[in-house]
């Protein structure tokens, strides 16, 4: 089987991808390297080459290295990679810029990252450091300067393609004007439309710049696959039980979604998350998934959505489905929502 490829600047990576950022991190007990290894060679003979890891997901990154090392397979992967979070709140100045962009080379033990994103911020207990700003763009460093300084690592051959994660249309359109943006990194699912806004504009700014969308979390961080029927069912320590949107008392309304989303499915013997994934991929070509799994046969399922071509009105439906489904709460807490989306400080003239 065959995954269908899109563009990420002149690349053409796969639409669905690997999340590398469970395998490692925030989602309860890691596995044994030699495990986790053997998700990475599935991938990779799945067809689902292009890997996203953070230098945040506690080993990851070291263990793409590791695998790299062990397989000689650098070249079969599309490689993405994120720096910004720190102690103290996201950084973005030139000096971080090159210190991360160090760091990630040697840890993934290569010569060049084909995709780097400036990362979002993520909460302090998850990391188990205090994170005094949950912004997502450095508070200080204006993105010009950011964006400046990640260009100097493309002119360098350090970097091939440059992305942004959860930043404002604004911050994207300014960043954009200082060097070519090829990935805005988002979460988007039928229970995250936020890019829609027209308020928000990042969705339509997006497609106006020419910059793919990268959707993380695109099954609702697995919720939207119907295998978990409530929080008994997380490990202790997963960092869903802290998210609102998936609170004890909406786990009945999740589970109809689910259910109404299998009901889809059934003409194309298709489970609930590979409905949502094809749903994801019929918004236009400028999108492209990268669900993330501990499990095998939970990847080679996710990779078998790109067979599935849902028709016009089961795409409307789906989006019905996701309108109607009324699930309260947000998709991170009360601190963290009101540090997504920002724009950066303007550039001093």
């Amino acid at each position: 089987m065959s995954i269908p490829s899109r563009k990420i600047g002149q690349a053409h990576v796969p639409e669905i991808g690997f999340g590398a950022m469970g395998i490692s991190a925030f989602y309860g007990a890691t596995e044994p390297d030699e495990e986790r290894f053997k998700i990475l060679d599935a991938a990779l003979a799945a067809g689902s080459t292009h890997w996203d890891t953070a230098h945040v997901y506690n080993d990851s990154e070291e263990l793409l290295g590791k695998w790299f090392k062990r397989t000689g397979k650098r070249n079969s992967i599309f490689l993405a990679t994120k720096f910004g979070i720190t102690p103290n709140g996201p950084r973005g100045d030139p000096e971080f810029v090159r210190e991360q962009a160090a760091t990630s080379l040697k840890r993934l033990g290569v010569d060049h990252i084909d995709l780097y994103y400036q990362h979002r911020q993520v909460e302090a207990h998850i990391l188990s450091i205090f994170v005094s700003d949950l912004t997502r763009i450095d508070p200080k460093t204006p993105i010009e300067v950011t964006v400046g300084a990640m260009a100097e690592l493309v002119k360098e051959g350090k970097v091939k393609y440059l992305g942004l994660s959860e930043c404002s249309a604004n911050a994207l359109r300014r960043a954009h004007a200082v060097h070519p943006i090829s990935a805005l990194q988002i979460e988007y699912s039928p229970f995250v439309l936020d890019i829609e806004d027209p308020k928000v504009a990042l969705l339509e700014t997006a497609r106006e710049l020419g910059v793919t969308i990268v959707a993380y979390s695109p099954l609702g961080r697995g919720l939207l696959t119907g295998r978990y029927k409530s929080l008994d069912d997380f490990e202790p320590g997963d960092f869903r039980l802290t998210i609102p949107k998936y609170s004890a008392e909406n786990f009945p309304k999740i589970l109809d979604v689910v259910s109404r989303l299998e009901k889809i499915g059934e003409k194309h013997n298709a489970t609930a998350g590979q409905v949502t994934l094809a749903w994801i991929l019929a918004q236009g070509p400028e999108f492209v998934v990268i669900p993330g799994t501990k499990k095998i046969k939970y990847l080679e399922e996710n990779v078998g959505a790109s067979q599935i071509k849902l028709s016009a009105e089961e795409i409307a439906a789906v989006r019905q489905i996701a309108e109607e489904s009324e699930i309260p709460g947000s998709r991170y807490n009360a601190a963290r929502m009101a540090g997504l989306l920002l724009d950066s400080p303007e550039l001093p003239k």
